[in-house]
């Protein structure tokens, strides 16, 4: 009989999870293999299944793989079996089913329990989508660019992450997705299984506090919402505030004519030719007023209406307006919105 690889799903947490299938399999295996010896050991024995077990973790995996599908090919049946949850989804499993394949083995893979589909249906965000990133990046920096690459994705993102590690993290998601929800999946399946589900600023406080206090338990899955309307008006009224700028910038320079200037916000922004060309108009205006305030002359009242209509209409408020107007407009703010 030819050999197989049979990757063996098991609970996440409640041991009534286990499926016949894989109880059936394993039985039939001739050897398990397993991420931790003990884990498994205690799971087989629950369920009376006596086998010879070997260990195949991430310290051993790179030197054990290849080894362990030869035997395969050989005509060997082996099961493996992850701490919990589906083997080959953010643990050693993956590099054993890519050994095998480059073998040519047979591998049956069984449907089972998995901690990342799991919290995305207990999320309850109503998104057909879901992005699962592993483990989340410990460092900051890190943790920062993955949200900031995943941002415009429409889906849902789920990651694992520890409980030492969890406030930091929702510190990290509130900073770059303050407009999203959040919900934190703990121990599911388990005795104690909680979903904390809220907005990403509220989620970081609550679990500082209990960071603070003593500490957060249990297996964590964090999923983040999918991108909201909030989010979606801050981030084109962030970009219209970048292009307000950029027009301020290229008209100071003077090196380009009011045509060109338009022709490069449309193509470094993504905007309208008509968006552009308000842009251009109301810096042109906001330099305008500005150097009349400069010769010591207050312009007229429908002057100033006019350069503070402007930069509201690019979604650009207090200090920013400077920037996207000209460089004394900013001492001139307040003045600008009396006399408006």
């Amino acid at each position: 009989m030819p050999g197989r690889l049979i990757i063996c799903p098991t609970p996440i947490g409640n041991l009534g999870d286990m499926t016949l299938r894989a109880l059936e399999e394993l039985r039939a295996a001739d050897v398990v293999c397993a991420e931790d010896t003990r884990v498994t050991g205690k799971l087989l024995a629950h369920f009376g299944i006596e086998k010879r077990l070997e260990r195949l973790d991430e310290a051993t995996i790179t030197r054990q793989a290849e080894h362990v599908a030869q035997r395969v090919a050989a005509g060997e049946a082996i099961a493996f079996c992850s701490d919990a949850g589906m083997p080959g989804v953010s643990d050693p499993g993956a590099r054993l089913i890519e050994a095998a394949q480059r073998e040519g083995c047979d591998v049956v893979v069984l449907p089972g329990a998995s901690a990342a589909s799991t919290a995305y249906v207990a999320s309850g965000f109503n998104n057909p989508r879901y992005y699962f990133g592993g483990f989340f990046p410990r460092k900051e920096g890190e943790r920062r660019a993955a949200l900031e690459g995943l941002a415009a994705l429409d889906a849902v993102l789920v990651f694992y992450e520890s409980p030492r590690r969890i406030a930091d993290a929702l510190a990290v998601v509130a900073q770059v997705f303050p407009h999203r929800e959040v919900a934190v999946c703990r121990e599911l399946t388990k005795l104690y299984e909680e979903v904390f589900r809220a907005a990403a600023p509220a989620a970081a406080s609550e679990f500082a506090r209990r960071d603070a206090e003593g500490g957060v338990r249990g297996e964590i899955a964090l999923v983040i919402g999918p991108p909201t309307q909030a989010e979606e008006q801050a981030a084109a009224q962030d970009a219209t505030a970048s292009a307000a700028e950029r027009a301020a910038e290229l008209l100071r320079a003077g090196e380009l004519s009011k045509k060109d200037i338009v022709r490069a916000l449309r193509d470094e922004f993504g905007i309208s030719r008509n968006e552009a060309y308000e842009l251009v108009h109301g810096a042109q205006e906001g330099a305008r007023v500005c150097a009349g305030m400069l010769r010591g002359r207050h312009p007229p009242p429908r002057s100033c209406r006019m350069a503070l209509a402007h930069a509201r209409g690019a979604g650009v408020g207090g200090a920013r307006r400077s920037q996207c107007l000209s460089p004394c407009f900013n001492a001139s703010a307040s003045r600008f919105s009396r006399m408006a």
